[in-house]
């Protein structure tokens, strides 16, 4: 009998015995809360995006959440972003009583429209929010001029993207604010786990803060005294001399990363050149395969002046194609091929996001057709040039048909 092929899958963990070894001795120091392993693997963040702060949290929507609500915006004041994205870029918006204003994408790019955005501005606008979609950067250029314009606070969801580069530089480091994620579909991971990073020192206070029960003292897990101000100061009402270590300045969360995901994420950053080059060399050969059927399928573009650490390899059905996506993911599952949508299609037509206060630009006809026509593939470092070959060979034989 035939052994039944594996799976290809659009996204997984890759690792070796560093990380088991890593959570080894992390389980062993038996820390458990932040320690040595998740100071450690901030520093290395920092350093290899180049930012100031970089902050461990439990995920990558909580970085969201957490990158957002630093900005302590007003009720109903308003953040623009996309439809055509993952919920949790769009949640925290809602989740402090902000209104979200949904522009359109590109077909190709998948980013934002600039133009689109332009006219989203009115003067309720405070933030501007938005991810790199499947780590290919939105046009940096554009957006930041119209975020310093406007004087708009701008968010990076850098989740999808770690490793990508636009004109040089990665991306992570033009907002006022960038996440990270480091989830196991991810660039690299930790499980859970995320990571918000900015240059800025009082969003770094705030988010930690938050991050942190609320609390106002900066003191690490376990450690007393390095503030300077346990027993020395007057806040708010309370006694003087209150101690700081329960002074609260926020209203928080508890939003920590654990010891033992920052050691596997120490170990993963050894490797995350190799998986950024990777991702491209399997995005570029599924490139180079599928360029023959472009009367057929839209394939994906890079920004201009971008360098991506791609997520996945997007495909659109076009229109007159002669099939459907549904019927070209069919093929794809059938053979053992993962496939996903463009998360969540067009959000404003999902049923946690229809009845909420809400504008958008225009009628977000690309979002809807993407919504309908587009998925996309794996490029994660677990696969290799036998399953791009198989990718290709299974796609030929649908086009063929």
């Amino acid at each position: 009998m035939m052994r039944k092929r594996n799976w290809i899958h659009y996204a997984g963990r890759v690792f070796n015995w560093r990380e088991r070894y890593n959570l080894i001795l992390s389980a062993l120091d038996f820390q458990l809360t932040a320690g040595r392993f998740a100071g450690h693997f901030e520093e290395l963040l920092e350093e290899y995006i180049t930012v100031s702060h970089a902050l461990l949290v439990n995920s990558g929507s909580s970085a969201n959440l957490l990158a957002l609500t630093a900005l302590k915006l007003n009720p109903d004041d308003e953040v623009i972003t996309v439809a055509a994205a993952f919920p949790t870029t769009v949640a925290p918006i809602v989740q402090n009583n902000l209104i979200p204003v949904f522009v359109d994408v590109d077909l190709g790019t998948y980013n934002a429209i600039p133009e689109q955005i332009e006219e989203a501005i009115d003067p309720r606008t405070r933030a501007i929010f938005l991810a790199h979609t499947l780590g290919n950067p939105f046009d940096v250029d554009r957006i930041t001029a119209l975020a310093n314009k406007h004087r708009l606070w701008l968010i990076e969801d850098n989740c999808d993207a770690l490793g990508s580069k636009y004109k040089g530089c990665l991306t992570g480091t033009f907002g006022h604010l960038s996440t990270s994620s480091f989830y196991p579909a991810h660039h690299i991971t930790t499980g859970e786990g995320g990571c918000v990073m900015t240059d800025d020192d009082e969003l770094a206070q705030v988010v930690a803060s938050l991050r942190d029960w609320g609390r106002d003292c900066v003191c690490p897990p376990g450690k007393s005294g390095v503030c300077g101000k346990r027993f020395t100061r007057q806040f708010g009402s309370l006694p003087p001399g209150y101690d700081h270590k329960y002074v609260y300045s926020h209203i928080g969360y508890n939003l920590k990363m654990t010891e033992m995901q920052a050691a596997i994420g120490v170990a993963q950053m050894d490797k995350l050149p190799r998986f950024v080059q990777a991702r491209k060399r399997n995005f570029a050969a599924l490139l180079q395969g599928l360029k023959k059927y472009e009367d057929r399928l839209l394939l994906p573009r890079a920004t201009e002046n971008s360098d991506p650490s791609w997520f996945g390899f997007i495909i659109t059905v076009r229109e007159g194609a002669g099939f459907s996506r549904a019927e070209l993911v069919d093929h794809l599952e059938r053979h053992r091929i993962e496939t996903r949508n463009l998360f969540g299609g067009n959000l404003t037509r999902q049923p946690a996001f229809v009845n909420i206060k809400k504008r958008q630009v225009g009628d977000l006809r690309n979002t809807d057709y993407i919504m309908n026509n587009s998925f996309f593939i794996g490029v994660y470092p677990g696969i290799g040039p036998m399953q791009i070959d198989y990718m290709l060979a299974t796609i030929d034989d649908f086009m063929e048909c």
